[in-house]
């Protein structure tokens, strides 16, 4: 998205919290709902209370029915293949390509009319996210080199943000933070995500497909032609992305989990094909701004705070189970490497990447403010639990271990990025309404003054 000019933060909260007269497509209760879904903070809340739900059900005497919810399967059979899975994976590996989806439509927007248009800002993050993986991995290979052989297989575990998690932190805790901050965050996490997908698949996949890779381009490249060909159609129908790119959408999605790759990868995929901006320079918004309108509300207010809620409850099994997972190396891998080693690795590598020529860091990010971003990076949920059952086997001694440890880490995280982070806050909203204040004040004064020359 384009920056309004001239610049300063009560812009990039417009941005982010969107005005009920942003799109009029009406004024009835779905719009103004739609429009308070596209606020990040409210998207935000939502699955911050999924979460909370989560935890608090999952460790109190009713836990088994959560976990019965959770591990409920549902099958879907479609003929030339049937995707069974339980609830919580229909959310992690289901809903969240939907989030992912919106992800890559506006990352795509930034990387061809925004912030990261310049290749030598977009490089700047990317360097960031391979930091914020080798760090944390390195220091779980440190704490666990003298250990037991069979928890090396873990090194993997803290390396991804939990991308809706740490985005939603900073729209509750950062509403007034110059935009660049949380699309640096965005861009980071994307790139760390994809890079412990690669990870996995490489490392982890024992039945990676390429037959059903090959058959995933098929769908992909129908949608991308699609979209490309025929932009204006799509947005000035609103029926028609639900009709026509809907399916490709989901066959694309379907081919992909049958390969072996983690699914949600297909949602980045399919929202870098839509374009960003109209043909032959045409005024008005592109495909890209017009789906994230459209599906942004429900990516916010229904598939993100349901995949919260599958996803955060982990049972802490009491005192004795806590005991037994701080004499585990794992967990201290995991805590060390998500909260310490997550910063460590963010900073220092776009510290190096900006002292070359080819990179550089956009000017309105402060070093400090960016080590609160860093803090977020240590919020791990859904790509690190799927590393860790895939480590060490659902139900073993050592993944409900890692689970603990993830969940106290993204905890512990979130909270030290609040804490930083919050003042920085309160000075730029301080600063941003009293520019807004003195802009009324002078636009009076001028209308006054041109009421008396008359």
């Amino acid at each position: 998205m384009t920056q309004p000019t001239p610049h300063h933060p009560y812009d990039d909260v417009a941005r982010l919290d969107p005005r009920p007269d942003a799109h009029p497509e009406g004024r009835g209760l779905a719009h103004r709902l739609g429009n308070l879904l596209r606020s990040e903070s409210s998207g935000g809340l939502l699955l911050i209370l999924g979460a909370v739900i989560a935890i608090v059900w999952a460790n109190t005497p009713a836990a088994a029915a959560y976990f019965d919810l959770r591990d409920l399967h549902v099958a879907l059979p479609l003929g030339f293949t049937t995707i069974d899975l339980s609830l919580g994976h229909w959310a992690a590996d289901g809903l969240l390509a939907v989030f992912f989806f919106i992800v890559g439509v506006e990352l795509k927007e930034e990387f061809v009319v925004g912030e990261l248009r310049s290749p030598r800002k977009a490089l700047t993050p990317v360097a960031a996210a391979f930091g914020g993986v080798a760090v944390p991995a390195l220091i779980f290979v440190a704490i666990n080199a003298g250990a037991h052989a069979d928890t090396l297989r873990g090194w993997a575990i803290p390396t991804a943000t939990d991308i809706a998690f740490a985005v939603a932190i900073l729209a509750v805790v950062g509403k007034w933070l110059p935009s660049p901050l949380r699309l640096f965050l965005l861009t980071l996490a994307v790139v760390d995500d994809l890079i412990a997908i690669v990870i996995i698949a490489i490392f982890y996949a024992n039945d990676l497909s390429p037959a059903w890779l090959a058959l995933a381009l098929l769908p992909a490249a129908a949608f991308g032609l699609l979209v490309q060909l025929a932009p204006d159609f799509f947005r000035a129908h609103r029926w028609a992305p639900w009709l026509i790119l809907l399916p490709l959408g989901f066959a694309t999605w379907v081919c992909v989990y049958e390969s072996g790759i983690h699914a949600t990868i297909a949602g980045v995929v399919l929202g870098f094909l839509v374009p960003a901006k109209r043909r032959r320079g045409e005024p008005g918004e592109g495909l890209a701004q017009a789906l994230d309108h459209r599906i942004g509300p429900l990516s916010a207010g229904f598939c993100v705070p349901v995949f919260a809620f599958f996803s955060a409850g982990v049972a802490m099994d009491g005192f004795e189970g806590m005991r037994a997972a701080l004499g585990d190396p794992v967990v201290w891998g995991i805590v060390l490497g998500l909260v310490f080693g997550k910063p460590l690795g963010i900073l220092a590598a776009t510290w190096l990447v900006t002292r070359t020529p080819a990179a550089e860091l956009d000017p309105r990010i402060k070093w400090g403010e960016l080590l609160g971003v860093g803090i977020l990076g240590g919020i791990g949920f859904t790509v690190a639990l799927l590393v860790a059952e895939l480590s060490y086997g659902q139900g073993s001694a050592h993944d409900d271990h890692a689970k603990i440890a993830i969940l106290v880490a993204s905890v512990l995280a979130a909270l030290l990025a609040a804490a930083w982070l919050a003042p920085a806050n309160r000075r730029y909203k301080a600063e941003a309404l009293a520019e807004r204040s003195a802009a009324q004040s002078s636009g009076a004064a001028a209308a006054g003054a041109e009421d008396a020359s008359r």
